[in-house]
């Protein structure tokens, strides 16, 4: 992860994925590779109450500026009790407007996806809702064409952070996509329509 860190250090934000034995050193090896960067864990439900305290320090001596779902969804209520010196941000625990009720107290953000969400129109009401409440916003996607997470782009702009990198992940993506320059996503041309 350090060898990783250390190439793409020159980007401003990194989103750093955990979840396992040895994050403490992870998290430290990470930040040591790539100093300036902001950071961003995702912790993927894979930390429980027995690790989170020591990873919640690890994380904070590092300099993260967020953690993303540490705890399994329904089993996050712990959240509510853990003195939290970094934003949590939920993640598998948000789907829609419903789901934020269960949040209060819990997270300082939330991971917005038009996925789970249900599409465009339930994503902005449910960040309008969010930020209503006091979350702050990240916009997220699953692994996808930029077909569909093109629309993400209008949540986008109401996001503190933006994490729309499915269409990396595949081995082909749609013709005239989204457009991606370093650190940077653009919408796509208007040809990607049809």
């Amino acid at each position: 992860m350090a060898a990783a860190a250390e190439r793409a250090a020159w980007r401003p934000l990194l989103k750093v994925k955990l979840g396992g034995g040895g994050d403490r050193e992870r998290i430290a090896a990470v930040r040591r590779a790539a100093p300036r960067a902001e950071l961003i864990v995702d912790a993927n439900e894979g930390w429980d109450t027995d690790n989170f305290a020591q990873n919640l320090a690890a994380c904070a001596d590092a300099g993260v500026t967020l953690i993303e779902q540490p705890l399994a969804e329904g089993g996050d209520d712990a959240l509510a009790r853990i003195k939290r010196p970094i934003p949590v941000c939920a993640d598998e625990s948000v789907h829609d407007r419903p789901s934020l009720d269960a949040l209060a107290g819990k997270y300082d953000a939330v991971n917005i996806k038009l996925d789970k969400a249900g599409g465009l129109t339930e994503a902005l009401a449910l960040a309008a809702e969010a930020e209503r409440r006091g979350f702050t916003i990240m916009v997220g996607s699953m692994v996808a064409t930029s077909l569909a997470l093109a629309p993400a782009v209008l949540v986008a702009g109401r996001a503190r952070v933006v994490d729309l990198d499915g269409p990396l992940l595949l081995a082909k993506d749609r013709t005239d996509g989204l457009r991606y320059e370093g650190s940077l996503v653009y919408p796509p041309d208007q040809a990607l329509w049809g």
